[in-house]
């Protein structure tokens, strides 16, 4: 396989303009920094968290209970809800932590991670 060592490469301009900041001499918004719109807590990302937390919650308890007896049910029911309780209870928990860790201020933790609806 031949390769071409002849390239001549020529150097990059050294700065920009002051002129190409935008259209009509406005400045672009995509490229324009702002701290605080990381830190707007999208509430009702948390609200969905919370609810699945909390579901989750009650499905792992009730499939556990229908293991250990203590309610009556068969085990196709609990392996039912503990699958549906799984599913619901592990997104629930690492959104509500995240949001968690945000709120206390912890380092590589921020609102902006969570997805907001």
């Amino acid at each position: 396989m031949s390769t071409r060592r002849n390239v001549r490469y020529s150097p990059l301009a050294g700065e920009e303009s002051d002129d190409d900041n935008g259209i009509g001499g406005q400045e672009d918004l995509r490229f324009s920094y702002n701290p605080r719109a990381f830190d707007r807590v999208p509430w009702k990302s948390i609200a969905l968290a919370l609810f699945l937390l909390a579901l989750g919650s009650i499905l792992l308890f009730l499939a556990f209970f229908i293991f250990a007896g203590h309610m009556e049910g068969d085990k196709s029911q609990a392996f039912g809800l503990l699958a549906l309780g799984i599913l619901s209870f592990l997104p629930g928990f690492y959104e509500t932590r995240v949001a968690y860790y945000a709120w206390r201020g912890a380092p590589g933790y921020r609102f902006s991670s969570i997805p907001s609806y």
